[in-house]
């Protein structure tokens, strides 16, 4: 604990939080996890998963990148994903994105230098396919939280498109995919209505 002793502090007063309320706690977390759910969301430090949206550890399998963004050959992204599907039997995969993203932000933006520029080119492209609608929007803070919207839709769409899920759909997993959107300022979750069951 020579360095940052502080979250060691934090992490023993959380155990012993845990242990205090459920004694059994952690013997039930090592049992074989069998979350319902994938979220697959932003690493931005302001959107924690599971407290959001109020479960607890073995309950949501979770995978988070910069701007939620699921790229046809992140073999990080696909991985999880595969695992999630195949292996652990995942009902739901839910990509959340978040109003107020520092990468869709970036993303309306003169380019970065590398490597994060070639991580943003992913939602550049979003942006490409939208510029008509973005620019119709009266100012920069509506553009972005559209963009924010756009990107988490054009992620859907790529999770649909995946071997995993193509190949779950045609075995009849049961499995649906949905977008959702996360505003930091009230706390809220918002249902982008573009759920895709497969069916």
């Amino acid at each position: 604990m020579r360095y940052l002793p502080e979250l060691f502090s934090n992490n023993r007063t959380w155990a012993a939080s845990c242990l205090r309320e459920e004694p059994a706690y952690f013997a039930r977390l090592t049992a074989q996890q069998a979350p319902r759910f994938l979220w697959i969301g932003c690493a931005d430090s302001r959107v924690p998963a599971s407290t959001i949206v109020g479960l607890q550890p073995g309950e949501l399998f979770v995978h988070r990148n910069i701007a939620n963004v699921v790229p046809s050959r992140d073999v990080n992204a696909l991985s999880v994903l595969q695992y999630a599907v195949d292996t652990l039997g995942v009902a739901h995969v839910i990509v959340c994105g978040h109003y107020g993203c520092g990468g869709v932000r970036a993303a309306l933006e003169p380019p970065v230098a590398p490597p994060l520029e070639r991580w943003l080119r992913h939602v550049r492209a979003v942006r490409r396919a939208h510029a008509r609608e973005l620019a119709r929007l009266p100012e920069t803070g509506a553009r972005w939280r559209r963009l924010c919207e756009l990107n988490v839709m054009a992620q859907v769409r790529a999770v649909c498109r995946t071997r995993t899920v193509r190949a779950a759909w045609r075995r009849g997993q049961p499995l649906v995919v949905h977008g959702w959107i996360y505003d930091i300022h009230d706390g809220l979750l918002r249902d982008l209505d573009v759920s895709v069951d497969g069916a």
